[in-house]
């Protein structure tokens, strides 16, 4: 009986496109550390003892200081919730400043339709150096994802076993997986954005709920003009939560609908290289 020999299982090819390897440490810490530098904002420079006429000799994580020398001092007697409210706001500027820098490198050199345009000529021509040369030139996402489908396409050109759909299919395989590694760097941390628009709001009306609360039991406890003057006064440092939060809340969300704007505009550009790729090949090598 002749001996059987197991058959080896294929090997996949792996794609052109090797993953990026970037820490996200940033995510857990930045928010933490901004928070962290948020209360020593408010309580050692808006809070300083020189901002008063009242100060708190004591001290303390919390003084107890009275007589704001003026509105950014009165910002202090806000109340605890201030801190984070500076800390959220802190988180969004990192971020904003993070992402930015993030989606202008992805987003490359030059206009990403002149480019493909111009991959396209170099593809009708079948010059496929040329286009691969551009991809070089425009340094971004849609020049990586295009590089990547590109090398996959000179390959295909050369191989004789496979069926032009096949090839087509192979090409367009490469760069779904080109895409699948450039994306979630470009919508990563964007979520903290989204968020902080949302909590910040409700941060602020928490603040301002117990600065109300706050004035009112003062007012409980005294009588006489002098209760209406600091009603009025309590009110006043209530609403800085409440102006704070919208303030930060409104950043976030402008900011977060710029970022999807372009990273949109770079999400299309991929999936028309892709488009251009397999359209192209289809057409000049039957």
């Amino acid at each position: 009986m002749a001996d059987i020999k197991p058959t080896a299982a294929p090997v996949a090819k792996a794609t052109s496109v090797q993953p990026k390897k970037s820490g996200n440490s940033i995510s857990w810490l930045a928010p933490l550390v901004c928070i962290v530098l948020g209360y020593v904002i408010w309580r050692f420079v808006i809070g300083s003892a020189s901002n008063f006429t009242k100060p708190d000799a004591n001290g303390g994580f919390w003084p107890d200081h009275e007589g704001a020398k003026g509105g950014f001092a009165r910002m202090y007697l806000g109340g605890i919730i201030v801190p984070i409210l500076i800390g959220c706001f802190l988180t969004v500027v990192v971020f904003v400043i993070e992402r930015l820098l993030t989606v202008t490198k992805a987003s490359g050199t030059g206009n990403i339709a002149e480019f493909v345009r111009k991959v396209q000529y170099s593809l009708a021509n079948k010059d496929v150096d040329k286009a691969i040369a551009e991809c070089d030139k425009q340094k971004g996402s849609v020049g990586n994802v295009m590089k990547a489908g590109l090398r996959k396409y000179k390959e295909m050109i050369s191989n004789t076993e496979l069926t032009t759909d096949q090839k087509v299919l192979n090409i367009q395989k490469e760069v779904e997986e080109a895409t699948a590694l450039e994306l979630p760097m470009l919508e990563k941390n964007l979520v903290f954005l989204s968020t902080i628009a949302s909590v910040a709001t409700l941060l602020g009306l928490l603040g301002t709920v117990l600065g109300m609360i706050r004035s009112f039991a003062a007012l409980g406890d005294s009588g006489g003009g002098e209760a209406a003057q600091k009603l009025s006064q309590g009110i006043s440092e209530a609403l800085y939560n409440t102006a704070l939060g919208i303030g930060t809340s409104a950043i976030a969300i402008i900011m977060y609908n710029i970022f999807t704007t372009r990273i949109d505009g770079i999400t299309f550009g991929i999936d028309e290289s892709g488009f251009t790729l397999t359209q192209s090949f289809a057409a000049n090598y039957k």
